[in-house]
């Protein structure tokens, strides 16, 4: 087999995860195909030792992930505006954490349409929450590598995700109620 087809193959196999892990942490579909297409450039020149490493998965994904964050990072003085003057309040609102969300809420929902609420409810949040909230649960990183790569305090992570939490389960629910009105 050619290494154009070879390579062709290669991005097909790992296209899904590159984009959804750029899509997750940007919230944009177009900038995460940008993203997607700059892992794949890299991939490319170092395709001959990617080939048939068992590895190239997670190397992909730390690749959109690093080059999604210094993305973000571009808008970084906006992101921190906002995001300072959310925890201006953080005096412990007890109501703002206070969220019912039945268990089965989306128990009844086969996969497919689990993950895409799940994606539309994560792509509804503020920046400054879902990116915390994404590199947590779906990249598996700690509160404190968190905090060194966006540059915040570790607290503001544990804030964040505290609130990334809790706006996406009242997302979810949200979804779920509209949608189950017009089914």
């Amino acid at each position: 087999m050619n290494a154009a087809v070879e390579f062709a193959d290669f991005v097909l196999a790992y296209q899904d995860t590159v984009f959804s892990t750029a899509a997750r942490l940007l919230g944009d579909d177009a900038q995460a195909e940008d993203v997607a297409q700059e892992v794949f450039l890299r991939a490319y020149e170092r395709f001959e030792s990617l080939r048939d490493s068992p590895a190239c998965g997670g190397w992909l994904k730390t690749v959109a992930r690093h080059l999604a964050l210094n993305h973000l990072s571009r808008y970084r003085r906006r992101w921190r505006m906002f995001s300072e003057v959310a925890t201006a309040d953080d005096g412990g609102e007890a109501q703002e954490f206070d969220v019912a969300v039945p268990d089965t809420l989306l128990r009844d929902l086969d996969e497919h349409e689990r993950a895409r609420r799940t994606e539309a409810a994560l792509r509804a949040l503020p920046e400054h929450q879902r990116v915390p909230l994404v590199l947590f649960h779906f990249e598996e990183m700690s509160y404190a590598d968190i905090a060194a790569a966006l540059g915040i305090s570790l607290a503001k992570v544990k804030i964040d995700i505290l609130r990334g939490r809790v706006a996406l389960a009242r997302a979810l629910a949200d979804l779920g109620a509209g949608e189950r009105g017009t089914s």
